[in-house]
């Protein structure tokens, strides 16, 4: 009499136990779309490229042969190497310092209550106009403006500051500099849009406290803003620092790396070796030790990320 519910029973504790299952499986269900697109478009590439790099005449040569890790001594003691490395780390903590400085005035002046509502719409749309430009027209244009005969030498030769003939990108001596500053121009409203957002956040509470504890403006700003603000400055820095780095399209049409590898940074270079000199085992060496420079910054942002959290 009693085996008709029990095996009833039995039969509803696998019905719930397969639902169970179910639900656990539906989130991988829908990430399994993802899932394949990375493995295709990061993952296989990735395996590919450090294969290519313990390989000699890859591509080129219809069997190549294993070499271990000859390439990588190669591009370590390749003295253009470590100048690409000196100038991407100029060019990169340059950016990112100026970005935050520029980006940070910017942002506390369009925050003041000094200024009326429609000052700060113009202003807002005047600072982030550098942003809304292409790569390829922000090369063109500075191209043009720093060009021997572009109106950056007509000014400083107005007013007596140069000669008005200066090659600013085609002299070892300005290139590096001018294609920084550049980079500073088109990038400083991705830190100004984010440390506003960050300014507007604050609550005005805490100013009101530290007003009546006898606080001024410098100390409200050191006391106050720059403690909430501490959060995002170090996220959009580790950001901006791994996009700086990263840089190739802009140094590559001002430029091309030169003059003399004087603004030759690690794209460029990992670059002319692929698809200059078409050796592309060395190039694969270079960009996995890019990519372990990558690696190690991005880990510092995550690791920051999960403790933000």
């Amino acid at each position: 009499m009693l085996a008709a519910p029990v095996r009833v029973s039995e039969a509803s504790g696998r019905g719930r136990s397969i639902s169970r299952f179910k639900q656990r499986l539906t989130p991988y269900g829908f990430l399994t779309p993802t899932g394949v697109l990375l493995v295709i478009l990061m993952v296989t590439p990735i395996i590919m490229v450090i294969s290519y790099s313990l390989l000699d005449g890859v591509i080129t040569n219809k069997n190549p042969a294993f070499v271990g890790f000859e390439n990588y001594a190669e591009v370590l003691t390749n003295p253009v190497f470590f100048d690409a490395v000196r100038n991407t780390l100029v060019f990169t903590v340059s950016s990112v310092v100026v970005h935050f400085a520029i980006g940070l005035a910017f942002a506390l002046m369009l925050n003041s209550p000094l200024l009326g509502d429609r000052i700060k719409g113009l202003f807002r749309v005047l600072y982030i106009l550098p942003w809304l430009f292409t790569v390829a027209i922000v090369a063109v244009l500075w191209r043009l403006l720093l060009s021997p005969n572009g109106v950056v030498n007509y000014l400083l030769g107005a007013f007596g500051v140069t000669d008005g003939q200066t090659e600013w990108l085609a002299s070892t001596s300005t290139a590096l500099a001018a294609v920084t500053f550049i980079n500073i121009w088109s990038g400083y409203p991705f830190f100004m849009i984010s440390l506003l957002a960050g300014l507007q956040g604050i609550p005005r509470e805490l100013y009101e406290a530290a007003r009546v504890d006898g606080a001024g403006a410098f100390k409200q700003f050191r006391h106050v803003t720059l403690p909430q603000l501490r959060p995002i400055i170090i996220s959009m820095a580790l950001l901006d620092f791994i996009w700086t780095t990263q840089q190739f399209a802009l140094i590559w049409m001002t430029t091309g790396g030169g003059p003399i590898a004087a603004t030759e940074v690690l794209s460029t270079f990992t670059y002319k070796l692929a698809f200059t000199r078409y050796d592309f085992s060395v190039a694969s060496a270079a960009a996995v030790l890019v990519l372990l420079m990558s690696m190690v910054l991005a880990f510092f942002y995550v690791r920051h990320q999960k403790a933000r959290d």
